[in-house]
C-alpha cells in the first residue's frame, strides 16, 4: 500500500469528522472512491460497533436541522429515505422530535411572506411555498389562516 492509498475505515473516519452520515451515504461516497463493497461493509460495521456511525444518530440531527430551518414532515420524510434511512427509524426521530407541524408552518409562512395575499394568484404562491417545504394540506391551510396571528 503506498502513502497515499487509504483504507475505507480511514476515508470514513475523515467524512464523520465532519458530520454524521448514513451508513448508505458513506457506501456512496466510499464505493465513488475506489474501495470494495466488501471492504466498505465490514468497515462500517465496525465503526457502527463502536458507535463512530449510527443511523438513528444521523436521523435524529437530520431531523432536527430540517425542522430547525423550517421543513415540513412529508419533505424530511423523503430526504431521509433518500439517504437511506428507514421508514421505521425515520419515524422514531420525528417523533422524538416531535415539533408542532401547525406552528412551524405558521413560522415559516410568516417569515416568507407578510400577508396571505389578496389575490387568489398571490395565495396560491404561498401555497405552493408551503408545500414545497413538505407541509400537509391540513398544516397549509391553518398557516395561511393563522400564520400573521399575533400568536399562531
Amino acid at each position: 500500500m503506498d502513502k497515499q492509498e487509504t483504507t475505507p475505515r480511514d476515508d470514513a473516519i475523515r467524512l464523520l469528522a465532519r458530520r454524521d452520515y448514513s451508513r448508505a451515504e458513506l457506501v456512496s461516497r466510499l464505493t465513488s472512491r475506489g474501495h470494495e463493497r466488501a471492504d466498505i461493509a465490514l468497515a462500517l460495521d465496525g465503526l457502527a460497533e463502536e458507535g463512530l456511525q449510527s443511523d438513528a444518530r444521523f436521523a435524529e440531527q437530520f431531523v432536527r436541522s430540517r425542522v430547525f430551518r423550517g421543513q415540513g414532515e412529508m419533505k424530511i420524510r423523503a430526504e431521509l429515505s433518500s439517504r437511506g434511512v428507514s421508514d421505521e427509524m425515520a419515524r422514531e426521530a420525528l417523533e422524538s422530535e416531535a415539533p408542532d407541524w401547525h406552528r412551524l408552518a405558521c413560522e415559516a409562512l410568516a417569515k416568507r411572506f407578510d400577508s396571505p395575499g389578496r389575490e387568489p394568484r398571490e395565495r396560491a404562491k404561498r401555497e405552493r411555498f408551503l408545500a414545497s417545504r413538505g407541509f400537509d394540506f391540513d398544516q397549509v391551510r391553518h398557516a395561511m389562516a393563522h400564520a400573521w396571528d399575533t400568536d399562531p
